[in-house]
């Protein structure tokens, strides 16, 4: 993940789920270790399309749709893979036989932050640190995938152990599975009055 959507997430998530939608850009910078002048190269594009407002005293948070579908359209999350591989079970048996520190996105995900699944589905994508664990448990196989694992960036457990409804939707967006669309359509109606 680029550091830029470090910004993005956090700004969400406080949004989302704290109801805080004012910030300074130092504490942004404090919280997610970067640079102030990083922190204020993210926030530009967010300025330029008034999701955000810039005062003396820090920053408001004026449309958080507005910098979620830029995140959406900034997020590549091909890039994050580090392991694939076909494993020869169901997916709730994939996601029973996961290591501890494993956060679950994209339909896992939804099903463990919401209780519930729009659709079925036949792939798990998981963030993890420790890969080497994933591979012993899950030894590599040929396509099709059905266990994707993406590298956890160094600030995903800030979050707990479920993945940030931000996140979640994020990922949701950028994959390719033909039910990806029904957990996107489920995520936009849990995070509608939460978009305005």
């Amino acid at each position: 993940m680029l550091k830029n959507e470090f910004v993005y997430r956090e700004l969400l998530f406080q949004a989302f789920e704290n109801s805080v939608r004012e910030f300074t850009q130092k504490a942004l910078s404090v919280e997610l270790g970067l640079s102030l002048s990083h922190v204020n190269h993210a926030l530009k594009p967010l300025k330029r399309m008034g999701a955000i407002k810039i005062r003396p005293q820090g920053l408001v948070l004026v449309n958080p749709k507005k910098v979620l579908l830029y995140w959406c359209s900034v997020r590549n999350v091909q890039k994050d893979i580090v392991y694939s591989t076909r494993v020869d079970a169901s997916v709730r048996e994939i996601e029973k036989s996961m290591p501890q520190g494993t956060v679950f996105t994209a339909y896992s995900g939804f099903k463990f932050a919401f209780n519930e699944t729009p659709s079925d589905y036949s792939v798990v994508y998981v963030y993890a640190g420790n890969i080497a664990e994933i591979k012993k448990r899950f030894p590599e196989k040929s396509e099709p995938f059905n266990l994707i694992v993406l590298q956890a960036d160094s600030l995903l457990k800030k979050y707990g152990k479920k993945i940030s409804l931000a996140q979640l939707f994020v990922d949701l967006w950028s994959l390719p599975e033909w039910f990806a669309k029904d957990y996107l359509k489920a995520m936009e109606e849990k995070l509608y009055g939460l978009l305005e």
